[in-house]
């Protein structure tokens, strides 16, 4: 994969000092990038590498998207977007199903579509399967091997024993369902460990935070828990330290924003599993760009993934993965 994209950049690079045509030189190059949602870190951080991207090729990065994470508000933008034409989409859909037919509305007037961080139906674009095959390509983490090194180091924590749960945001994400299946197959290898009924968020820390508590009520003898994403990790935190009980019910968390820093330091969060979300921003615009300009791309490109601890959180290549707020 590593090749693939060297080999993707270097085409793009090629066409960077290439005389573009008239029509592209004179701005009407536009990348619409449509995020899961605009107030998240991991977001903010995706569109600063895309902006950059941007940049460098002399692109125009229209950046649209709604307050939640949410289909019922995205479509509506998604629409809006469509409207004004732009040379291709990026968009980190909301659900893996219902954005389908939405997305198919750009792809039918002409205007390519890629995926950031989540995906559609299978994720397997380009292969004559299914109704979501159409989008150009896919750029994101690991998601499965992130969540499966969650449960190893959650499992090396908890001495291999106990009762440990997910807090997830709900069903039907692709990326966080990745995740829990990723922690849950890791789990598997430890059958000293019981996994609890998941519990599902809604993007809501405060909520996830709640549900620390509500499982510790019916579970005293709790052990860990794994925050498959940004909020629920923060709330998973908070529920601990509500209890009291920090350094006793261990959390690992699937990202990183800035508030991680002090948790990892404190001991409420064991280890998290940092993304790089202006990788996925900048090789989004960047594929877009070689699309635009009749380049084939291929139809997924992995990004990179830094583990964070107490141990090497000071460490200046490890901070600088923590999400920008």
């Amino acid at each position: 994969m590593k090749r693939l994209v060297a080999a993707l950049l270097g085409a793009v690079a090629a066409l960077a000092v290439s005389p573009a045509p008239e029509a592209k030189a004179q701005g009407s190059c536009t990348i619409a990038l449509i995020p899961g949602l605009t107030t998240d870190a991991f977001y903010i951080t995706m569109r600063k590498g895309a902006e950059m991207a941007a940049k460098a090729v002399g692109c125009q990065l229209l950046f649209q998207g709604g307050p939640e994470f949410n289909p019922t508000v995205q479509v509506p933008v998604l629409q809006a977007v469509i409207a004004r034409k732009p040379g291709a989409i990026l968009i980190a859909p909301t659900d893996k199903q219902q954005l389908i037919a939405p997305l198919k509305q750009a792809h039918d007037a002409g205007i390519p579509v890629i995926t950031v961080d989540t995906f559609i139906d299978d994720g397997k674009y380009q292969d004559g399967q299914g109704n979501g095959d159409f989008p150009l390509a896919y750029i994101a983490t690991d998601n499965v091997m992130g969540g499966y090194m969650a449960g190893e180091a959650l499992a090396k924590a908890i001495g291999e024993k106990g009762k440990v749960y997910v807090s997830n945001v709900k069903p039907g994400i692709s990326t966080t369902d990745q995740r829990e299946e990723g922690f849950k197959l890791a789990m598997k290898n430890h059958p000293g460990i019981t996994v609890l009924e998941t519990q599902f968020n809604e993007d809501d820390a405060n909520k996830a935070a709640a549900q620390v508590q509500a499982v510790y009520a019916r579970n005293p003898d709790l052990a860990g828990v794994f925050g498959a994403n940004l909020f629920s990790a923060i709330g998973a935190a908070d529920g601990v330290k509500a209890l009291g009980k920090t350094g006793q019910i261990r959390v690992v968390a699937f990202d990183a924003p800035s508030r991680i820093v002090g948790d990892l330091k404190s001991g409420v969060i064991d280890m998290a599993v940092a993304q790089h979300p202006a990788e996925i921003g900048y090789y989004g615009v960047m594929t877009a760009f070689a699309v635009i300009n009749g380049q084939s791309v291929p139809p997924h490109i992995g990004t990179g993934s830094t583990i964070m601890t107490k141990a090497n959180i000071d460490d200046p290549a490890i901070a600088k993965f923590v999400y920008s707020d």
